[in-house]
């Protein structure tokens, strides 16, 4: 799905003050965070600046915060920009220069209505942009996943995605359009593999654990610490698309911290479930998707050595790999592999890539879409 909303340029900035070639904006507006470019209008152009804000889903965002998180990753995109020596130099006058912009929006469903879905990433979009002096460009809306493939090298327009961060999502795009879709249910009904399921996963072992359900793992005192309020090292960077950071639930105090992470695979049986009664209150009082700040403890124990981690890290990959596998991939086809969990370096790139090995696909692994986002600007112009 892709919409394009032409606006007269008489009386807005226009691109291409001076004479000099246009610029574009690109946005990757996903579940955790927004990201920004401002990149040069010609092909292939470079990315001059890139910006961050807040969540980006046009479904679960509200106007104010979604006009804000994407004004936020613009701005900073154009002052990184400015900064840059060159333009210093010669004092060139960025906004006016920006000929085009598209966004691809987690949650861009249309049909969803003014304030939710297509209809609001737009209009978001259009007052983001004007909150910096960008006003009367072209500006396209789409996907995160067709951004995600026009990020790849040569923008392609056919081809297969798979994002892998808070949420999971599979596609497959031909001229640019979706034609086939796998997963992206969200927390409840779906997004195998994404680092929700592995946050979950994470606090499901650990209370197994507890109750002797399980085996004993390391994600024990990472579960309680992060329920209980104690050191955050179960999460302050999730798994990409993914995680408000740890120590969610501050309230228990350091003393009953200390008792809890006290308990382990030869305690009394009473103080193990008492431990994990805390955990299960603690857990219910929080937003569902929020145990996917728990998926960088899954990741480090299993660097670690811990058995179940690597087990849940194991069982995601091939979660993801099927999700991949029902849209009947080709050899030789390109498959984009982005959010954090997939991106470069991501903790189940290797691992996916391996149970992908027999499809002959050619993964490309991208930190973000907004560089795609910059691509598909272009066509604007």
């Amino acid at each position: 799905m892709t919409e394009i909303y032409s606006h007269p340029v008489s009386g807005g900035s226009g691109g291409g003050a001076a004479g000099r070639p246009p610029l574009v904006v690109g946005i990757d507006a996903g579940g955790t965070r927004s990201r920004a470019c401002l990149a040069e209008g010609g092909p292939g152009g470079r990315v001059l600046g890139r910006g961050t804000g807040g969540p980006g889903n046009a479904l679960s965002v509200g106007r104010a915060d979604l006009t804000r998180h994407l004004a936020a990753a613009v701005g900073e995109a154009l002052a990184e920009a400015a900064s840059a020596p060159r333009w210093r130099a010669d004092g060139g006058e960025l906004r006016g220069r920006v000929g085009a912009a598209f966004g691809g929006f987690a949650g861009a469903a249309p049909g969803a209505g003014p304030e939710r879905g297509a209809e609001l990433a737009v209009s978001c979009l259009r007052d983001a942009l004007a909150a910096h002096g960008i006003t009367g460009v072209p500006l396209g809306i789409g996907g995160d996943t067709e951004v995600a493939l026009a990020a790849a090298p040569g923008a392609p327009a056919d081809g297969l995605v798979l994002i892998a961060g808070t949420g999971a999502i599979a596609a497959r795009l031909a001229g640019g359009r979706s034609a086939a879709v796998s997963d992206g249910h969200g927390w409840l009904l779906g997004d195998e593999g994404s680092g929700f399921w592995l946050g979950n996963r994470a606090a499901r072992a650990a209370l197994e654990a507890l109750d002797g359900r399980g085996p004993w793992t390391a994600l024990v005192p990472r579960v309680v610490a992060h329920f209980l309020g104690g050191p955050a090292g179960a999460g302050d960077t999730a798994g990409g698309e993914g995680s408000p950071g740890g120590g969610e639930g501050s309230a228990g105090g350091g003393e009953e911290l200390r008792r809890a992470l006290a308990v382990g695979p030869a305690s009394d049986p009473v103080a193990r479930h008492l431990v994990g009664e805390l955990v299960v209150t603690r857990a219910y009082a929080q937003a569902p998707a929020r145990l996917g700040a728990l998926s960088p403890a899954v990741v480090e124990e299993a660097a670690g050595g811990d058995a179940v981690a690597r087990g849940l890290l194991d069982t995601a990959a091939g979660l993801l790999a099927a999700t991949v596998r029902s849209l009947a991939p080709r050899p030789g086809e390109p498959l984009v592999v982005t959010g954090g969990l997939l991106g470069p370096g991501g903790p189940l790139l290797a691992r996916v890539t391996e149970r992908l090995a027999d499809r002959g696909l050619r993964v490309f692994p991208v930190a973000d879409g907004s560089a795609g986002a910059a691509a598909l600007a272009r066509g604007l112009l």
